[in-house]
């Protein structure tokens, strides 16, 4: 009962962080919301594809953009919480580093989702049509990549002692992630080094199981674009509970 009671307030405590800095919350909903309007606008235009404006195609990628960047910075507060010498208040709890990570890990989640809801309230406003089913399906898809992208971010986090560092690691993994996920593009007709690369990508699936149940476009059967970000998503919780047991405050 005292781990349960450990995760809830390491969770209840990121939740209130976030809710607090409202100018965190407008940043993370405008950024995304440039891409949608200004880059999607522009090319969308001149492009359409498979019979879906080129707004409504990018907004799956735009989601998992917005959780992607928010989620995996989310350890950027473990190097905060070291600076400030919170966390070896935490650590001397009587907790153990797993509990540590799932609270920390489940408020990234949490706060992932937040801001992935907003974006899927403007949804309509671009041409996307919801159902039950889909709704359900794209929050699956949020928490998955929203659980993965945090225990990386807590992970790495967990190793270093500067906001630079952070920002070097982090960089080096956030925008191949992203652009390789085919958020932007669609898969057909790649050449054969970039679709090699694009394939071993895991948001590559989740992209496309979004843009499978919201648009009908997909490029891969729902159960691998479920499966593989999963595996994914365990391995990359292993390496941070692994990585918060060595971490030393």
């Amino acid at each position: 009962m005292g781990e349960l009671i450990g995760i809830y307030a390491l969770w209840y405590r990121e939740l209130k962080v976030f809710l607090r800095e409202r100018s965190r919350i407008i940043s993370s909903i405008v950024t995304p919301l440039l891409w949608i309007v200004v880059f999607g606008g522009g090319l969308g235009s001149a492009i359409n594809i498979g019979g879906v404006g080129y707004q409504a195609y990018i907004f799956p990628g735009v989601i998992m953009l917005s959780v992607l960047f928010s989620s995996i910075f989310f350890g950027l507060y473990i190097v905060w919480d070291k600076k400030v010498d919170f966390f070896k208040e935490v650590m001397v709890a009587p907790l153990s580093r797993t509990t540590l990570f799932v609270g920390k890990m489940l408020g990234g989640c949490t706060d992932a989702l937040i801001q992935g809801a907003i974006l899927m309230a403007v949804g309509p406003l671009f041409g996307i049509v919801y159902t039950p089913l889909s709704i359900l399906v794209l929050i699956a898809f949020i928490l998955i990549v929203a659980a993965s992208m945090s225990s990386l971010g807590l992970a790495v986090g967990a190793q270093m002692t500067s906001f630079e560092g952070f920002g070097l690691v982090s960089s080096f993994v956030v925008f191949p992630l992203f652009f390789l996920s085919g958020a932007l593009y669609p898969l057909d007709n790649l050449p054969a080094w970039l679709q090699a690369l694009t394939y071993v990508n895991p948001l590559t699936y989740v992209v496309d199981g979004m843009r499978g149940v919201l648009l009908g476009v997909n490029h891969f059967p729902l159960y691998m674009d479920f499966g593989i970000p999963l595996a994914f998503m365990l391995a990359l919780i292993g390496a941070g509970t692994l990585s918060f047991m060595k971490m030393t405050a």
